[in-house]
Formats: structure tokens, sequence, C-alpha cells
């Protein structure tokens, strides 16, 4: 015999709608944590210095011993060199590959179109040192884009390592394994080139993510990202900079730079 029991049946559908609100909310919610990791290659020099070290005003104007110079990568698309040029940027490093599963689909008008208006222009990598070794990076940087060439007007390759925008800040990697990772990039990239790589990186990662490793400076120029009025503490090692990121919203193309010297220290950088 069915006894109804009160509350019962209201009780009921109280859980199923529990249910079904809690079935939308994580269909509402997932796409959306979902969209905050970028695809695969959409990285860029610097798209983490904002969000982890700040902003903290922008430098007085550079003087006659700064270079202005500019990065660039796929999200500039098509660059007018010609204006850059005009506003006075001498110098230019434009992205060509990523991991192993990227080259940037605008390189060539990039690289080529900034050495053609008469820039000094080199070319750099993201590194994701989750996916690949350090050397299977540098050679895949090397055979798309990445070389060198003594004619005077070519940088050497830049490591761009920096904050990941796909997951563990450090890749996964203790401070030593980072450390590893680097030395193995930089000596492939030797090997094969004959130039010891720039490395691109800013104090906060580089402290976090390799302990404050000081090993690299004696032979590899430092690029140091800070968005400030000054370049602020060096990474160890590094008693001065070559290069310093300075802004990610200046003219024409946002990423803007200023070389540690006359345009005559860019040109010796170039011919090593």
């Amino acid at each position: 015999m069915f006894v109804h029991r009160p509350g019962t049946t209201r009780s009921r559908r109280l859980t199923l709608a529990g249910i079904l609100l809690a079935a939308l909310s994580l269909t509402l919610t997932t796409p959306a944590a979902a969209a905050d990791v970028p695809p695969r290659g959409s990285a860029h020099m610097g798209m983490g210095v904002v969000p982890n070290d700040g902003q903290h005003g922008t430098p007085t104007p550079g003087d006659a011993t700064q270079t202005e110079g500019v990065d660039v990568s796929s999200h500039q698309g098509n660059v007018a060199w010609t204006t850059l040029w005009n506003s006075g940027v001498r110098w230019a490093y434009a992205k060509a590959t990523e991991g192993t599963y990227y080259t940037n689909p605008y390189f060539a008008q990039q690289y080529n179109g900034s050495y053609n208006v008469g820039m000094i222009r080199g070319a750099y990598h993201f590194a994701t040192p989750d996916t690949t070794s350090g050397a299977t990076q540098a050679n895949y940087f090397v055979d798309h884009g990445g070389g060198w060439s003594r004619d005077g007007k070519t940088l050497p390759g830049a490591l761009d390592i920096e904050w990941n925008p796909y997951g563990a800040t450090c890749y996964g990697k203790t401070q030593s394994g980072m450390v590893s990772w680097i030395q193995d990039f930089l000596n492939t990239y030797k090997a094969r080139t004959g130039r010891d790589a720039v490395i691109y990186t800013a104090t906060s990662w580089w402290t976090q993510c390799t302990g404050n490793y000081g090993g690299f400076a004696a032979y590899n120029p430092l690029w140091i990202a800070r968005y400030a009025t000054t370049v602020g503490t060096l990474p160890a090692g590094w008693s001065y900079y070559t290069m310093w990121q300075y802004t990610s919203t200046g003219p024409t193309v946002g990423d803007h730079n200023r070389f540690n010297g006359a345009l005559d220290r860019v040109q010796a950088l170039a011919l090593g």
C-alpha cells in the first residue's frame, strides 16, 4: 500500500531544480575559464609584464646615447616600417617562432620590411620549455628565420623566456631544470650560428624560475622587460642591460625599446 509522505514531492522538485542549476552554472563558467588561456602560438614578447610586474610610469625621453627600437609579432600584422623609421626607430626584432609548432605568418614582411627601410633587425623565439627540449627549439628557431649573417644589419637571435601564458608560470620546471633548459637552447644556438643569443626576460620572472641564476651574463646580452621610469634591479650577473623594453603602449606598434648605446653600438652587436 502506497503511503503519501507530506513534503516528499516538494523535496524531490527542489533537489532536481538544484541539480539543473548546478549543471547550468558549470556550462556557463567552463567556457569562460577556458577563454582565459590563449591559443598556442599567440604568445608575444612582454605579454606577461603588465599582469605580473605591473606598469609603473614611463621613462623620460631617451637621449643620443640610446637608440629606439621595436619588437613585433603576428599581433601587429603588416607593419608600417616607413612610419616607424621616420619617427626615429632604428632597430627591430620580429617573432619568428614559438615552441616547435608555430611560425609567424607575418615574419617575412616584418623581418624584411624593417631591413628594407634601413633598420638593423633580428628575430626572436618565444620559449615553451614544457613542450620540447632547448636544443630542439633552438634548431627549430634557426631553421625558421632565427639565423644570423655578418651583413652588419642582422642582430643575433633572441630567446624570449618569460611567464607561461598557457599554464604554470615556470612551465613545470624546477629552477635548476629551467637553467639547464636555457643552457641547452643557448649552446645549440651558438653551435648553429656562431653567435651568443640575446636573453629577453624580466627580473621577477628570472628570480622566481631560475633562482636568479647569474651564469649567462658573461656571454649573453640582456634584454630586460620593465615598464617603469627606470629598469630597476637587473637579474644576477648582469651589471648593465643591452636593451630595455620600456612600454607596450608606444606609437605605431605598442612594444618600444631602447638600446643602451648609440647607433654604432647597435651596429657593433650586429657585426659580432
